[in-house]
């Protein structure tokens, strides 16, 4: 078993790093509080093909690994952590269910611009009532002619105050064989976004509304029976996830690091004192522990490109967890400069503190880890009371 990246890996994490100090340093605060999704800096990753890295070249992509997704969020966030956004959008999540499924003439009419950074991708999954419990979703798309009708409300789409295509979970018929997806696009007849809300990480989201919104035929891209397929694509989105979470929290770790040795009370550096040594040991052990987990789900990923759901769901748990844990205490360690919003490391605790929400949140992925334990599946659902004969 080797630990260690690859020449090749390493070469490439080098490359990334030293355009991530040459053109993100500059402006990463900034960034970090700006809302918008920030697609200079989208145009300018997709010139160095950090867009598409895991899309197949077929598709306009660069034919890489998740690994090589993982290394560049990891070099990116290192610099700029509000830039491994883009990179975790360019990679993960809709869009790699979107090359996945999607039909040439979709690739065709979408692609290019979500490659070249020109445009970013969202997912309407989420509901009022419908989160964790997703199968429950009421969002419904009623064939019609050489259309679909598409009534219902989404909430918490990334990025939706700032995208073009929407990839939507609807629901065809009853049940779970009953669910699929459409492509939406912004402007379109019935479908409208509500005003931006901010979460507590400073990133917003808006309501979706489809009111007898109608989509061609053409933007159909997982029909009734699509819904395993999209929830074990969803595993690729989940290690998008960990690698933020852990990279940020990392961030945090070196700005709590560098301050202990050069901050000086009582008459000594702050890294001579045995309660913060044993934080920091602490931080490092929780860090180094959840790399390995998630490199471990990274290139176990078979030959589809899809990660094992038990060592993805092992390694959000764990990077998650680690990513917060660590970014907390990196603000305890600073202080009055840790919470202020002059330093990122405030921004690395509320950002990681959404991911442990986001993707499946750590409950949920610890029953996954439970299932895989027991080797059984678990219902969360409340039974049916028996009637009495």
């Amino acid at each position: 078993m080797k630990f260690a990246m690859t020449e090749e890996q390493q070469l490439f994490a080098d490359s990334v790093r030293r355009f991530a100090e040459n053109n993100l340093r500059e402006g990463a605060l900034k960034r970090a509080h700006d809302p918008r999704f920030p697609l200079d800096v989208a145009r300018e990753l997709a010139g160095l093909g950090l867009l598409g890295i895991t899309i197949p070249q077929g598709d306009g992509g660069q034919g890489g690994t998740l690994m090589d997704a993982v290394i560049a969020i990891e070099q990116i966030a290192a610099v700029c952590p509000r830039s491994a956004d883009v990179v975790q959008a360019g990679n993960f999540g809709p869009i790699r269910t979107f090359a996945e499924y999607a039909s040439a003439e979709q690739k065709r009419r979408f692609m290019p611009d979500l490659l070249e950074g020109r445009k970013v991708i969202s997912l309407g999954m989420t509901e009022p009532d419908a989160g964790s419990a997703l199968t429950e979703l009421r969002t419904t798309a009623r064939e019609d002619g050489d259309s679909y009708i598409v009534n219902g409300t989404k909430v918490f789409s990334t990025h939706s105050p700032d995208a073009d295509l929407f990839l939507v979970y609807v629901r065809f018929g009853p049940g779970v064989k009953g669910i699929g997806s459409v492509l939406l696009e912004r402007g379109m007849p019935g479908f409208s976004i509500g005003q931006p809300s901010p979460f507590m990480s400073g990133e917003e989201w808006c309501q979706l509304y489809f009111e007898d919104c109608r989509v061609p035929k053409a933007n159909l891209l997982l029909g009734p029976g699509g819904f395993k397929k999209q929830i074990s694509g969803f595993n690729v989105e989940r290690l998008g996830n960990s690698s933020r979470a852990l990279a940020l929290g990392r961030y945090a770790f070196n700005l709590a690091r560098d301050h202990a040795m050069t901050r000086r009370q009582f008459g000594r550096a702050l890294c001579e004192f045995q309660g913060l040594q044993w934080k920091f040991a602490d931080m490092a052990l929780k860090l180094e522990s959840a790399q390995l987990l998630l490199y471990r789900a990274a290139t176990n990923a078979g030959e589809d490109g899809l990660p094992d759901p038990y060592e993805t769901a092992i390694a959000k748990a764990a990077c998650n967890l680690a990513g917060f844990d660590v970014a907390n205490e990196a603000v305890q360690i600073m202080g009055g400069i840790g919470y202020s919003q002059e330093a990122l490391a405030e921004y690395c605790m509320r950002r990681t503190r959404g991911w442990m929400i986001a993707g499946g949140s750590v409950e949920i992925l610890k029953n996954r880890i439970a299932e895989h334990v027991f080797d059984r599946r678990f219902d969360q659902r409340a039974q049916q009371a028996v009637a009495a004969e």
